[in-house]
C-alpha cells in the first residue's frame, strides 16, 4: 500500500489543479463531476501508489483523469434532459440553417485536427507533447510546467519552439485552409 503519507500528500498538493483542470475540461465544462473525478482519480493513487511512485506520476494523474472525464461525459451526453416547464426552452438564434450547418461542420473540423496534431505529437515526442498541451491548453505557466518536467525554463522554451514549427511545418498549410473566410 502507501509508504509516505507526506510524499503523498505533496504529489496532491502539486498535482491537484493540475487534475481539477484536466477533469473540468475533458467532463464539458462540469465543475461538480470534475471534482468528483479529481477525488477518484487520487484515491487510485494512494491505492497504487508505491508501484507508480517510480514513474511519471503527473502524466499518470493527468491521464487517469482525463479517461474518467471523457467516460463521465460520453455517459451523460446520452442521457435525455427532462424540462420541468411545459414551454420550449428558447434556442440560439442563427441566420440560417446552412449558416448552422456550416459552423457546426468547421467546429468538427477543428476539433478532429486538434486531436490529430496531439496524437501525432505525442507519436513524433512525448516530451513536447507533455510541455505543448501542460503549457498551451491546460495554461499552466512555463515555469511551473518546466518545474513538473523536471527541466530549466530555457530547455522547455526550447522544447515548446521546437514543437510549435514542428506543427506548423506539418499543419499549417491545413490549419490556414481550415481557417480562411470565403
Amino acid at each position: 500500500m502507501l509508504t509516505g503519507n507526506r510524499e503523498f500528500n505533496e504529489i496532491y498538493k502539486k498535482y491537484k489543479n493540475l487534475v481539477l483542470k484536466a477533469a473540468y475540461i475533458y467532463s464539458g465544462d462540469n465543475y461538480d463531476a470534475a471534482e468528483d473525478i479529481t477525488q477518484d482519480t487520487f484515491l487510485k493513487l494512494y491505492i497504487r501508489f508505491d508501484e507508480l511512485k517510480g514513474g511519471n506520476v503527473s502524466a499518470w494523474l493527468f491521464t487517469t483523469a482525463k479517461h474518467a472525464a471523457l467516460n463521465y461525459k460520453e455517459k451523460h451526453s446520452r442521457e435525455v434532459l427532462s424540462i420541468d416547464s411545459d414551454e420550449p426552452p428558447e434556442e440560439p438564434r442563427r441566420e440560417s440553417v446552412e449558416e448552422e450547418y456550416s459552423e457546426d461542420a468547421l467546429e468538427r473540423d477543428r476539433a478532429k485536427l486538434h486531436d490529430r496534431i496531439f496524437k501525432e505529437l505525442l507519436e513524433k515526442n512525448p516530451r513536447w507533447y507533455e510541455a505543448v498541451y501542460l503549457a498551451y491548453y491546460m495554461e499552466i505557466p512555463q515555469e511551473r510546467v518546466a518545474e513538473m518536467m523536471g527541466m530549466r525554463l530555457g530547455a522547455l522554451h526550447t522544447l515548446l519552439s521546437r514543437a510549435r514549427k514542428w506543427i506548423k511545418k506539418t499543419y499549417g498549410v491545413e490549419y490556414e485552409e481550415m481557417n480562411r473566410q470565403d
